[in-house]
């Protein structure tokens, strides 16, 4: 699992990417305080290699929580 920021210097964005590694699992998502704890709200896509990713564009300067729920299985991020 890994999340990587980009900040913007044309807006007062953040862009942060989701990363998880889950080969064997059918569905990930990310649920957080920035989406209301909403476990369909943002769902990662599956690459070829059994990663799932996505990226979200939230404001910075503000401090977010978040988990991934995999297969409905609410999981933290390791490096968070």
């Amino acid at each position: 699992m890994a999340i990587k920021k980009q900040y913007l210097k044309s807006k007062p964005i953040c862009k942060v990417t989701f990363a998880v590694e889950a080969k064997e699992a059918n569905n990930v998502a990310v649920a957080g305080n920035f989406n209301e704890w909403d476990t369909e709200a943002v769902t990662l896509k599956k690459l070829k290699n059994g990663t799932f990713k996505g990226t979200l564009d939230l404001e910075k300067d503000n401090s977010y929580e978040f988990k991934y729920v995999i297969d409905g299985e609410w999981q933290n991020e390791e490096q968070a």
